[in-house]
């Protein structure tokens, strides 16, 4: 029988046991005791009362809901943020991690059902929203004492913040000083001497106006307000990194001036750059607008992944909008959510996904007179096969036989999508899509021989068709990687053997002939593909590329206008491949016509391409276009030749054209994802295209596509679009936008100084069609404007920064502008507007190693375009141009829409020594002596006011005409070495004038033009 114990025995067991667990099992969390002081002390800092960071508190019970599941903690926000857990950032922000019992608390206190008091925490809830992120509202005119003062709108909100501080404004500058300011402003160049006596003669009340006018229909002020925009936009001519390639985008730096010209409205302006190629009907300059997005940087090193550098060209395209469209910091959250503004890393994803579903297209542009000039062409030679067609009445059907003979004779061909050795590519990376082709992308080596494995079951293999097809990721459309779309096959070789055969030794296959279905006349291959021997290098027909010669390749290049096709090659082997369990076939498409350097676009490369397998003999290229079958067809027609011949020499007058980053919409959408930490390795959820909900909301039922996104951003209810562009024309004006920081207008930008003045501009810009020309005149007209920039010691101990502007503008002017002055004072400037890009003078060895990672090309100009305006400057973003980043010129790495501005002896020793400023001193000089009259001081006054637009005072004429004394007793050999280009062939100088004394207005010409007044904005 079982034992029995007695009672007493079992009740002190129990006893013990629940001792136990009152030792060993933690009490109940308790909110008030544990967890509140927590998140006073961590959290509500940032999540609090003043400040609400990603739109959430946690110093109350209703707001805080959205980070907590009672419960379960391993999905709750909050334990997963400052546990670590997630993708995000681990909180708190920029501090230490909590220690390891507070994080335990807060998950125990979480898991056990998150009680929280009702009378604990505060009562009032509200999230505040960002002034920014509310739609602007015009408020009433403020009332100011000195209303005769006040001019307008402008005037107003200044004055009455002034008076408030106790301030007067500052009396109208001086005319000539304000038509010096207002030329710089507005056209980036002074005034000439007879411009400003047309101001000082005209006693008009409108003739300020007048002036204001003149300037906004001047071209040169679409220069003058393209630069702030290329700054934003990270314009550049060459694509950045190691290798730094020249580009070809300066059509859409013309069409940024055309369009600024025009007085194109600001939301279209923004709507075709974003999405101009989507609008219905797309002329050429809409597709070019979108050149806005492709400006980013493209990296061709060797060995990168060409995914990896696109997804940074995405990043960089959203820093762009961000900063110059939308005016916040959106970057900030690629990899987590926004510290500080309501922007998730979801919607950060959503947002890219509208610019995410786009090729990386380089098409080809064209000139206005081009344009005519193709049209003119096309038309000629519509009309000659129109006039062939109606002579001959049963063409169509003697088209349809012959097209039918072709397509019967065409084999079934058997498409293998290849292996690629990566040793082989010189580096080159290849995409496997979807067709069997392959897609060559990243580095561009020039002389390489790739190899290409196909596998088959077939068995008697008699050819082998190479395609080369057409793609939108590749210039000018394709086949080719050259900077045309065109490529050069040098050789064509097989190995084949046995699948299934380990080991098996691979043997060389002889071709017995090859066809294509275009085979240009043998021709010299062009210099852009030089390779520093003397050798004869040719491209064209098939048979080149059996040849077994490295000289000869096969082109496929007929002449503009139909370079950029689709092109096929059969390879008929002399005898079949046939292996009882299918062959291997290793195909080596040597590629050996490119040029000496990598660096500078001389790739001959295959672009795109698909090998194809064939059992049939004596296959042949099939000739039958994708498209106009007509004109493969009339060429076969004997009694056609005449006609064939005249259209074929109106294709050799075909234009040339251009390239142009643009770009063009994938027909199957890509999809998007989170990425985790903002690693393109680490794709996390699909996202699809989406705005952010801080914002304005998306319009109803639109496509999920970039025009969608440029109608958001230019929708009458977004709050910061129309802000951020009036608080950058106005940070033009007068050096500091109402906002500071005016590539954050988020809740970390500084305090707007007249936050009001900001909201009614920007709506007075909306309900004027967005016309930038009449907020352009509405500030030039202001009395606010008009003033004078001298400062008095009061007023500069009150407002240093001059953020109430009770004084005029007073700075240096840009980095281009500093040279346009020198060269329009001295005569030299070329005012021609839009055209390529130009090389002013430049030390030869920046474009050498080391200054240069590889050589670089540097066509230093002789003739006029040598004074081009410097907005036209050829920019390299590894190589700046000297005079220009000296003076802050940022080199296009990214987006900038605040230039920095330093004050350095750099600078001075920039304007007095720079070649081109060399010059400018020269050519004033000389200008000076036969235009400037019979005196001195008649050419004094003249020399001054052609470079300050001023007269200089009778202390500035004594102190300077002392100098032209001093300067001027040079020998002649001395003189002509100072003041003329070229000693041994001097100008010729007016009557009475020596080769000592131009010397010595040379040395005045480089004073006045090194005076800081000279480069200042009074």
């Amino acid at each position: 029988m079982p034992c029995l114990r007695p009672h007493w025995v079992l009740t002190a067991g129990v006893s013990a046991a629940v001792a136990i667990l009152a030792q060993t099992v933690p009490p109940r969390v308790d909110f008030a005791r544990d967890i509140q002081p927590i998140l006073a002390t961590s959290c509500q800092g940032c999540h609090g009362a003043k400040v609400q960071l990603g739109q959430l508190r946690l110093d109350a019970k209703a707001t805080s809901a959205k980070a907590i599941v009672p419960g379960k903690s391993a999905e709750s926000t909050l334990y997963q943020r400052v546990a670590g857990t997630s993708d995000q950032a681990r909180m708190p922000m920029g501090a230490k991690p909590l220690p390891a019992e507070q994080i335990d608390l807060i998950k125990r206190w979480i898991d056990e059902g998150a009680e929280w008091p009702e009378a604990m925490g505060a009562k009032t809830v509200e999230i505040q929203k960002h002034w920014a992120y509310v739609p602007p509202v015009k408020a009433p005119l403020p009332a100011v004492k000195n209303g005769a003062w006040a001019a307008g709108a402008i005037d107003r909100f200044i004055l009455a913040k002034l008076e408030g501080e106790g301030l007067a404004p500052s009396p109208e500058a001086e005319k000539t000083t304000l038509l010096r300011r207002l030329h710089l402003d507005l056209t980036g160049l002074p005034p000439t001497p007879e411009e400003v006596d047309t101001l000082l003669t005209d006693t008009s009340a409108k003739a300020y106006e007048k002036a204001v006018d003149r300037l906004l229909a001047s071209p040169h002020y679409g220069e003058k307000w393209a630069r702030p925009w290329l700054d934003a936009a990270r314009y550049a001519d060459s694509d950045g990194y190691e290798k730094d390639k020249s580009r070809e985008v300066w059509f859409w730096r013309d069409w940024v001036i055309n369009a600024l010209n025009k007085d194109m409205g600001y939301d279209q302006f923004l709507t075709e750059q974003l999405a101009g190629d989507l609008l219905p009907n797309a002329t050429q300059e809409q597709r070019v607008a979108t050149g806005f997005l492709r400006n980013s940087m493209v990296n061709e090193e060797g060995g990168i992944d060409p995914e990896q550098f696109r997804m940074e060209a995405m990043f960089d395209r959203m820093d762009a909008v961000g900063k110059s469209m939308l005016g916040i910091t959106i970057q900030c959250a690629q990899c987590h959510n926004h510290k500080y503004d309501p922007l998730t890393q979801e919607e950060y994803y959503k947002l890219f996904a509208f610019l995410n579903n786009s090729h990386e297209a380089n098409a080809a542009v064209y000139t206005p007179a081009e344009q005519q000039k193709r049209a003119e062409i096309l038309a000629k030679i519509r009309e000659t096969e129109q006039g062939l067609q109606h002579r001959t009445p049963d063409w169509q059907a003697r088209m349809a036989a012959w097209e039918s003979r072709i397509r019967a004779k065409q084999p079934k061909w058997e498409v293998l999508a290849p292996d690629v050795d990566d040793i082989a590519t010189g580096g080159q990376k290849y995409s496997q899509m979807k067709d069997g082709s392959v897609l060559a992308g990243g580095y561009a080596p020039t002389k390489f021989k790739p190899q290409f494995t196909l596998r088959t079951k077939m068995r008697n293999i008699r050819a082998i068709r190479l395609e080369l097809m057409n793609d939108p990721n590749l210039p000018m459309n394709g086949p080719g990687r050259s900077i045309l779309g065109t490529a050069a096959l040098t050789e064509f070789e097989v190995m084949a053997s046995p699948a299934g055969v380990k080991d098996a030794k691979p043997v060389k296959i002889k071709i017995a002939k090859a066809t294509a279905d275009v085979n240009p006349p043998e021709t010299q291959i062009a210099s852009t593909f030089w390779d520093k021997t003397n050798r004869r290098r040719v491209t064209g027909p098939i048979e080149f590329a059996i040849d077994g010669i490295d000289e000869t390749a096969w082109g496929t290049d007929l002449g503009p206008g139909r370079r950029n096709q689709p092109r096929q090659a059969v390879f008929v082997f002399a005898e079949p491949v046939d292996f009882p369990d299918g062959a291997v076939l290793d195909v080596y498409l040597s590629q050996r016509h490119g040029g000496w350097n990598s660096d500078d676009n001389m790739n001959y490369n295959l672009g795109r391409f698909r090998l194809a397998v064939t059992g049939v003999a004596d296959a042949e290229a099939d000739p039958l276009p994708a498209n106009n079958v007509f004109a493969a067809w009339r060429q076969t027609v004997p009694e056609w030749r005449q006609a064939n011949d005249e259209i074929e020499h109106l294709w050799r007058e075909y234009p040339e054209g251009t390239t142009q980053l643009v770009m063009n919409e994938r027909a199957e959408m890509r999809e998007t994802h989170l990425l985790l930490r903002g690693d393109f390795l680490k794709p996390g959820k699909t996202v699809m295209p989406g705005t952010p909900a801080f914002l304005n909301p998306s319009p109803p039922g639109a496509e999920t596509n970039r025009l969608t996104l440029a109608k958001w951003m230019t929708d009458r209810q977004a709050p910061t679009v129309a802000r951020s562009i009036v608080n950058r024309i106005w940070q033009s004006y007068f050096g500091t936008g109402i906002v500071a920081t005016s590539e954050d207008l988020g809740k970390q930008a500084e305090t707007p100084s007249h936050k009001e003045l900001l909201d009614w501009l920007a709506l007075d810009l909306m309900e004027n069609g967005w016309s930038l020309k009449k907020l352009h005149k509405e500030i030039v007209m202001s009395n606010t404007y008009r003033q004078s920039s001298k400062v008095t010691e009061e007023l500069y101990s009150k407002d240093p920064y001059n953020r109430l502007l009770a004084r005029g503008p007073r700075f240096r002017v840009d980095a281009e502008i500093v040279r346009d002055i020198a060269l329009s004072a001295s005569g030299l400037l070329n005012a021609k507007v839009g055209g390529p890009s130009v090389y002013p003078p430049a030390p030869e060895f920046l474009f050498q190693a080391p200054a240069s990672y590889g050589p670089k090309n540097w066509y230093e100009e002789k003739g006029p375009n040598r004074y081009r305006r410097g907005l036209y400057t050829f920019r390299f973003r590894s190589v700046p141009y000297p005079m220009l980043q000296a003076f802050d010129a940022p080199n296009g790495d990214m987006s900038c829409v605040r230039r920095s501005r330093s004050n350095t002896p750099l600078q001075a020793l920039t304007t007095l020594n720079e070649p081109l400023f060399l010059e400018t001193a020269r050519a004033l000089a000389l200008k000076t002596v036969r235009e400037g009259g019979a005196s001195d001081k008649e050419r004094l006054l003249f020399a001054f006011r052609r470079v300050l637009s001023r007269a200089p005072s009778d202390k500035e004429t004594d102190m300077l005409l002392t100098l032209l004394a001093k300067q001027s007793n040079k020998s002649a050999e001395a003189a002509w070495e100072l003041a003329a280009a070229d000693p041994k062939n001097p100008p010729a100088l007016p009557s009475g004038v020596t080769p000592g004394r131009l010397a010595g207005w040379t040395a005045l010409s480089r004073v006045l033009l090194n005076l800081d007044e000279a480069i200042t904005k009074e």
